[in-house]
């Protein structure tokens, strides 16, 4: 076994990475996603909650 991270490792890293970014990039277009779609913010709050469970899931 060599000394370097494993490819899985790496790969699983890197997914989760890129995973929490979009989730972080999404929080801060809230306000514009309530403005597009003519909900209030807590409303728009509560569809990217539920981006983030399907996400999970």
């Amino acid at each position: 076994m060599s000394r370097g991270i494993p490819l899985a490792l790496l790969a699983l890293t890197l997914g989760a990475f890129a995973i929490g970014t979009t989730e972080f990039v999404i929080v801060g277009l809230i306000p514009t996603i309530a403005a597009d779609l003519h909900v209030s913010l807590p409303s728009a709050g509560l569809l990217v909650s539920l981006y983030a469970l399907g996400v999970a899931v």
